[in-house]
């Protein structure tokens, strides 16, 4: 007898990036919600500390810098990074990938684009989406909105955004987010002309 139950097929690995501010988190929030794909966030560990309504596990996993730095000598990250100078670290565990890809999920990336090339490096087959604020004016003016930064924070992520939208030809694909909604339509429609289950339909 055969059986009724057919393997899981792998999941996709997707990266949605782009400068701070530039609005990834909220679309990769509503993606969720909405994109009838079987999408699921892979959560970053970190060594700063939670901001007010952060929960460990969900937003980000905190860990302290000596188990950031034990995982980091283990080998346990796809890629990490100190951010912005100021001592905290970033990163990418490759189990929390891995298993959900092995479950048919199509992993999310939510990270910075250096974090992405070096992703990119390590499996050129990801899906990658650029982030594009539309412009630094608009970026910088989200940055003062969002109330959490020094206005020194914010030069620097001026600066380092200023770097990032160059670096925008490496990804496959660039939204520009003028208004989120759309924003989130147009990666919806992109991540599911890699499905074939949408391209056989067709």
């Amino acid at each position: 007898m055969s059986s009724n139950h057919s393997p899981i097929k792998p999941g996709k690995l997707i990266i949605i990036s782009g400068p701070s501010g530039s609005g990834k988190s909220t679309i990769v929030a509503k993606l969720l919600e909405t994109c009838p794909l079987p999408l699921q966030l892979s959560v970053s560990a970190t060594t700063r500390p939670p901001r007010p309504g952060e929960v460990h596990g969900k937003e980000y996993w905190f860990l302290s810098p000596e188990e950031f730095k034990e995982k980091q000598s283990q080998g346990e990250f796809l890629e990490c990074k100190e951010v912005f100078g100021r001592g905290f670290w970033y990163g990418t565990l490759k189990e929390a990938v891995s298993s959900g890809l092995s479950a048919g999920k199509w992993v999310i990336l939510e990270i910075d684009v250096q974090g992405a090339l070096a992703v990119l490096d390590y499996d050129p087959k990801v899906i990658t989406i650029f982030i594009d604020p539309g412009s630094m004016e608009q970026l910088e003016q989200r940055l003062r909105d969002r109330g959490t930064e020094t206005k020194d924070a914010i030069q620097r992520r001026l600066q380092v955004a200023s770097q990032e939208m160059g670096l925008k030809h490496h990804y496959r694909h660039s939204v520009i987010n003028d208004q989120v909604d759309d924003a989130v339509t147009q990666v919806c429609r992109l991540l599911c002309q890699y499905d074939s289950r949408v391209v056989n339909q067709a």
